[in-house]
């Protein structure tokens, strides 16, 4: 789900980052047995979600760690991001509230969840990029497209 010719879109380094810090603090948070740490990756995430990539603290970092790689790679369209951002921001509030509801282990199961995904798109395949195409494809079969199709009335 990359394109290079996404022309607003986010850089592909940046995306990683992203997954890594997803992966790499949930573990921390579960070793540790510390739910601040995925509080603090679901505040992290979410003014993302909520105004996009220029809120983004993750897209602010990336875009000066990365300002070499940045350049030149492929990019992620914005909605898909938003869309995966969104999962992994849902996924982490409900962890917040089992965690605050003392179900300690449900909260680390929502978030293992998010880090389980981060791997897998780690590894090459992006689930969130799975549903949001799925989700466009019954979005398209309910409603059909955004144009109303063309007929030719000369004869």
């Amino acid at each position: 789900m990359t394109a290079s010719s996404t022309p607003n879109g986010i850089p592909m380094p940046i995306i990683n980052l992203t997954r890594y810090l997803l992966l790499v603090g949930i573990i921390l948070a579960i070793v540790l047995q510390q739910p601040l740490i995925t509080t603090g990756l679901f505040f992290l995430m979410l003014p993302a979600v909520i105004w996009g990539k220029k809120a983004s603290l993750i897209f602010y970092v990336g875009s000066h760690l990365f300002k070499k790689w940045n350049a030149t790679a492929h990019t992620e369209s914005p909605k898909l991001t938003r869309f995966n951002n969104s999962i992994a921001v849902i996924l982490l509030g409900m962890a917040q509230i089992a965690f605050f509801f003392h179900a300690d282990l449900t909260g680390y199961i929502l978030s293992g969840i998010v880090a389980l995904a981060a791997f897998i798109a780690i590894c090459g395949f992006c689930v969130g990029c799975f549903l949001f195409f799925q989700y466009n494809m019954k979005k398209h079969k309910l409603f059909g497209s955004k144009t109303a199709p063309q007929f030719n009335t000369a004869s």
